[in-house]
């Protein structure tokens, strides 16, 4: 079988290479490797450029960035188009050390057709586990501060990985690197592009649960996020961007009641003013 690998780049074409070669060397499997450039400097797209000739990657050249849904859309539409089954979605900071990771898990969903979506144990370079991941609670998400005082004091982030031992049907699964049944992908119309960036995972979670089927946590396999933190451009501009977004799941993708929607609305707006007074 013959599996789509949906790379989306943006100024990043050094981590590209890397995961190109680790993609390379999968076995059990063949793979089409396809680059979507999500409009990068034009230092950047000539890397790209020179990479994809040499690895023979597809690569698609986005002239706009409309985000990171609307990108993988790029990919995922031109895999329907050459009718995959399934594709692999993953960023260009992942490592795959195992040599038959795609093909255990697409092995996994053959016998399963009740998953559409599926992740991986996943870990960053400080061997720390992303993968299954839990909803953040209506609670969490107006309580804010509270959550805020609790990183201030502990320096640590509210969890909302589960425990990551045994395979399962999970809640959500991490964006960075996610199988996707394309059947699926076309019966939603694609990736929601009503969000720039943040909170895809939970809305691709809410439409896996909507239309009844399941998301799936594979223990057995093994990848390598190498994500790297720093802060890109105005630091208040991105908080709005992740207030915005959540305001959209919230709305448009969760189980919240209207009266609960309100009131989540009137904290990110709250939250809003916040971070701008601190910034």
């Amino acid at each position: 079988m013959r599996i789509p690998v949906i790379l989306l780049n943006h100024n990043s074409a050094i981590d590209c290479r890397k995961c190109v070669s680790f993609l390379q060397r999968q076995k059990g499997v063949d793979i089409e490797i396809v680059v979507v450039d999500n409009c990068s400097s034009k230092n950047d797209l000539n890397e790209l450029q020179t990479l994809c000739k040499e690895e023979l990657c597809t690569l698609i050249e986005n002239k706009e960035n409309h985000g990171y849904n609307a990108g993988n859309n790029i990919g995922l539409r031109y895999a329907v188009k050459k009718g995959y089954k399934y594709a692999l979605i993953a960023n260009p900071d992942m490592e795959f050390p195992e040599p038959d990771y795609i093909a255990r898990v697409i092995s996994k969903m053959e016998v399963d057709k009740n998953i559409v979506v599926c992740g991986t144990d996943i870990i960053d370079a400080k061997g720390r586990h992303q993968n299954p991941l839990d909803y953040v609670s209506f609670w969490s998400e107006l309580f804010w501060p509270i959550d805020m005082i609790r990183y201030k004091l502990s320096g640590k982030p509210l969890a909302t990985t589960l425990n990551y031992t045994n395979s399962r049907y999970c809640p959500i699964v991490s964006g960075c690197c996610l199988f996707v049944r394309m059947s699926f992908i076309k019966q939603i119309g694609f990736f929601d592009e009503n969000v720039f960036l943040y909170c895809e995972e939970p809305i691709l979670a809410h439409q896996v649960k909507t239309a009844g089927m399941k998301l799936y946590y594979m223990a057995e396999a093994q990848a390598v996020h190498r994500h790297i933190k720093f802060q890109k451009g105005n630091p208040y501009g991105r908080m709005v961007l992740l207030c915005n977004s959540r305001d959209y799941k919230n709305k448009y993708h969760s189980d919240f009641n209207r009266l609960q929607v309100t009131l989540l609305l009137i904290s990110s707006r709250l939250r809003k003013w916040f971070i701008k007074l601190k910034l």
